[in-house]
């Protein structure tokens, strides 16, 4: 047997240092699909919390890759980890430092990007700039959903609060992201809901944009704001009056046409036949609060009639179960419709 007093120093600290390294790992992650601040932070404040979160493992950065060495099990818990990262920033652009935690386990009170991706693989349309998912989450707006992957028109009909615009804003820019089309056209026809705005100082657009603001607000949700303002510089974006609509061709695009109530007959005529190659279109309104002067009528009725049965066109009913703001807008909805079912009874005779 040898005796390890007569073995150099020099030799026992090469075995010692050869064992060590044998159990450790590295591995290197391309960066190069996303953007280098937005993954590692100003003053690298994103990469401080992805080394808070893997104390052991050595992380260095080098340009657009990262490189992992420890245990070999603490090296794949961090790539996953930084492969979702990645995912969420090829898709989104932009992460928060907070939703930064949530991905890597450090946050409770928002489901993380792992879990719900897991969880429910096809249901996330867009994955939003302020780090939450954007996804249906009724029964009807899935149905919306399925109705748009399957038929190149859908109407979509129901009281306020159901999520029918923003459903349809999220299947637009999920068209838009995965170049299915390339753009997309918001619509609205330019009624006053009880109010007038005509007296409003500025030009034409400064007059319509209230008009077009819940439109704004969808996509504030959905995308970037440097990104959302160059889409719209493009064009690739289009926010519009219905009236701009006609005698367009709309081809390889998306089209929402909002508050489909206030269009008469002849605009959403007008509408529909606008759309050209490769287009889908979603129509939404709600029947009850029709905001057309008292000697016009609304068209959308009439278009979902004549239309039922027609192929290549889905008709999605929303109701007070679909409602997703505040618990007191369900309430209220229903007091209404009991007002209305009242008014439409016949009086009592005394």
């Amino acid at each position: 047997m040898t005796n390890r007093r007569n073995i150099p120093a020099r030799t026992i600290k090469y075995v010692q240092n050869a064992l060590k390294q044998k159990e450790l790992t590295e591995t290197i992650i391309n960066l190069e699909t996303v953007n280098p601040i937005e993954f590692f932070g100003v003053n690298n404040g994103k990469l401080d919390i992805l080394r808070k979160k893997f104390p052991l493992l050595k992380i260095l950065s080098r340009g657009t890759q990262l490189k992992l060495s420890g245990a070999p099990e603490q090296v794949e818990s961090a790539k996953e980890k930084i492969d979702l990262v990645v995912q969420y920033l090829e898709r989104n652009g932009h992460l928060s430092e907070t939703y930064l935690e949530q991905i890597l386990g450090g946050g409770d009170d928002t489901e993380t990007v792992d879990h719900f991706v897991e969880r429910h693989p096809n249901e996330v349309l867009v994955f939003g700039p302020n780090g939450k998912t954007v996804r249906a989450r009724t029964q009807n707006q899935k149905k919306m959903v399925g109705g748009t992957e399957k038929n190149d028109i859908v109407f979509a009909i129901g009281p306020a609060g159901t999520g029918k615009t923003y459903t349809a804003v999220a299947l637009a820019v999920r068209a838009l992201k995965n170049k299915v089309v390339k753009k997309i056209i918001l619509t609205r026809p330019a009624v006053e809901a009880g109010e007038n705005l005509g007296f409003l100082p500025g030009d034409l657009k400064e007059k319509i944009d209230p008009y077009l603001r819940p439109l704004y607000d969808a996509l504030d949700d959905m995308i970037p704001a440097d990104k959302l303002g160059y889409y719209m510089s493009t064009r690739t974006i289009e926010i519009a009056p219905l009236a701009y609509m006609r005698g367009r061709t709309l081809d390889n695009a998306f089209i929402i046409l909002d508050e489909a109530q206030n269009a008469t007959d002849l605009q959403i005529k007008m509408f529909l036949t606008r759309i050209g190659a490769n287009a889908k279109a979603i129509i939404t309104g709600d029947l009850t609060q029709v905001d057309l002067p008292k000697n016009q009528r609304s068209g959308l009725e009439k278009a979902v009639r004549i239309l039922k049965g027609v192929e290549g066109i889905a008709h999605i009913e929303l109701d007070e179960e679909d409602v997703v703001r505040h618990r007191l807008v369900k309430a209220i909805i229903r007091a209404y419709d009991r007002e209305k079912q009242r008014e439409m009874q016949p009086h009592e005779q005394h």
